[in-house]
C-alpha cells in the first residue's frame, strides 16, 4: 500500500542534507510520537522544503501515510487565508506539521488552520520560520529533559499569586495571575489536548494583569523578528500598565514604530495576552529566531491574543507578538526560581 499521497510536489523527491536528520527524527518519533496507522498532514513553503523532505522521510520510516502542501502551489502570498484543501486535510488527519517561513498579515490564515487543529484535537507542531541552524541545535534537545523541568516549573507556578521578574538589563515587572485562567505546558512533548511549537519547552497563561518595564534585548516575534533579529546591542524598552502598553522607546525609531503600530493594530493588541516561562535548558543564548528564542530560559510576554480556547480568557485579538528578554531572575510567591537565567529548581 502506498503511504504516500502528494497533494502538490512529492517531498520524496527533493534532497537534503543528512544532518537535518535528528532534528527531523525527534520531531516524528520523540515529540509528536507518530504511529504507523496514523495519518499525517505536513504543510511547507518553499523555503523550508528541505526541512519537510527531511520530516517527511521520518515519517515514510515510521510507516505513516502523509499528505503534504507546498503553499506556493496553492495560493499565492501572503495569505490572506488558508488553501482550502488543506483545511479539508486538517479534517481527516491525526497529526499535523507546519514548517513555514511566516509573511507579513498571515497571522490570520494560521489562526484558520489552528482553529481546526484545537476543534478536532489534532497532536500538531507548528515549525514557524524553523531553519537550519534551529535544526540543528534547538530540535536536537532532549525533550523528555525539557519536560520534566517544564512540570516541575508548571507544578510550581499553577499555586502561584504573583511573579517578578528582573534582569540587569532594567526588567522589572510583576505578573499578578488569575485562579480562572489555566497553565499550559508545551515542553516538546505534544499531546491532543495542546498544539506546540518546535521546538519545545515553555510554560504560559494569561496574566490578570502585568505592571511594569521589559527590556527586551533578545527578540520580538512575528515577521518583525527577521526583519530585527538579535536585540541585544540595540534593545526596546517598553512598559505596561493595567495590562496594556503604555510606552515603546529604542534607538532603532523603526523598531519602535513597527512594533507600536503592530501592538495598535485591533483594541486588544496593546493588551498582554501571554505570561510565560521558557524552559528548554539545552539553548545557551538568543539566536534572533523567535521559535527557538522564546523557549530559552527566562520570561516573556505576548501582547495581543490569548490562547483564550486554552486558557479559559474570554478576550480576543487578530495579532499576537511575543517579547524575548536575557538572563532573569524570577520570584514565584516570594520564592526564586532562577537567577542569571539559571533555574533553581533542579
Amino acid at each position: 500500500m502506498n503511504k504516500v499521497s502528494h497533494a502538490n510536489r512529492p517531498l520524496n523527491t527533493v534532497p537534503f542534507d543528512s544532518e537535518l536528520t535528528p532534528g527531523a527524527r525527534n520531531a516524528v518519533e520523540v515529540c509528536l510520537r507518530v504511529q504507523a496507522s496514523e495519518r499525517v498532514t505536513v504543510i511547507t513553503d518553499e523555503a523550508s522544503l528541505e526541512i519537510a523532505a527531511a520530516i517527511a522521510r521520518e515519517l515514510e520510516a515510521v510507516g505513516a501515510r502523509y499528505h503534504a502542501f507546498v503553499l506556493e502551489e496553492l495560493a499565492e502570498r501572503p495569505l490572506g487565508t488558508l488553501p482550502q484543501e488543506i483545511l479539508d486535510d486538517l479534517e481527516t488527519t491525526d497529526v499535523s506539521l507546519f514548517a513555514v517561513q511566516a509573511q507579513r498579515n498571515e497571522l490570520k490564515s494560521r489562526m484558520q488552520m489552528t482553529e481546526v487543529v484545537n476543534r478536532r484535537k489534532i497532536r500538531h507542531a507548528h515549525m514557524v520560520n524553523i531553519n537550519r541552524r534551529i535544526m540543528l541545535e534547538g530540535m536536537r534537545a532532549d525533550f523528555l529533559k525539557v519536560d520534566r523541568i517544564s512540570q516541575k516549573v508548571v507544578d510550581m507556578v499553577r499555586k502561584a499569586s504573583e511573579i517578578r521578574a528582573k534582569t540587569l538589563a532594567g526588567t522589572d515587572l510583576v505578573a499578578r495571575l488569575n485562579p480562572a485562567y489555566k497553565w499550559l505546558k508545551t515542553s516538546g512533548i505534544i499531546s491532543r489536548e495542546k498544539w506546540g511549537n518546535l521546538p519545545g519547552g515553555e510554560v504560559f497563561t494569561t496574566p490578570g494583569e502585568v505592571n511594569g518595564t521589559f527590556v527586551i534585548d533578545g527578540v520580538v516575534g512575528d515577521y518583525l523578528c527577521a526583519k530585527f533579529g538579535d536585540l541585544k546591542g540595540n534593545p526596546l524598552t517598553i512598559r505596561m500598565e493595567g495590562n496594556r502598553l503604555v510606552s515603546a522607546e529604542s534607538r532603532n525609531l523603526e523598531l519602535r514604530e513597527d512594533f507600536w503600530a503592530y501592538t495598535h493594530t485591533d483594541e486588544n493588541s496593546d493588551r498582554v495576552g501571554e505570561f510565560a516561562i521558557g524552559t528548554n535548558v539545552e539553548l545557551k543564548d538568543v539566536i534572533g529566531e523567535i521559535l527557538q528564542d522564546e523557549k530559552y530560559p527566562g520570561v516573556h510576554i505576548a501582547f495581543g491574543n490569548p490562547y483564550g480556547a486554552h486558557t479559559g480568557a474570554e478576550w480576543y485579538s487578530s495579532t499576537h507578538i511575543d517579547v524575548v528578554g536575557r538572563k532573569f531572575d524570577i520570584w514565584v510567591d516570594g520564592e526564586q526560581m532562577m537567577r542569571g537565567g539559571e533555574f533553581l529548581i533542579g
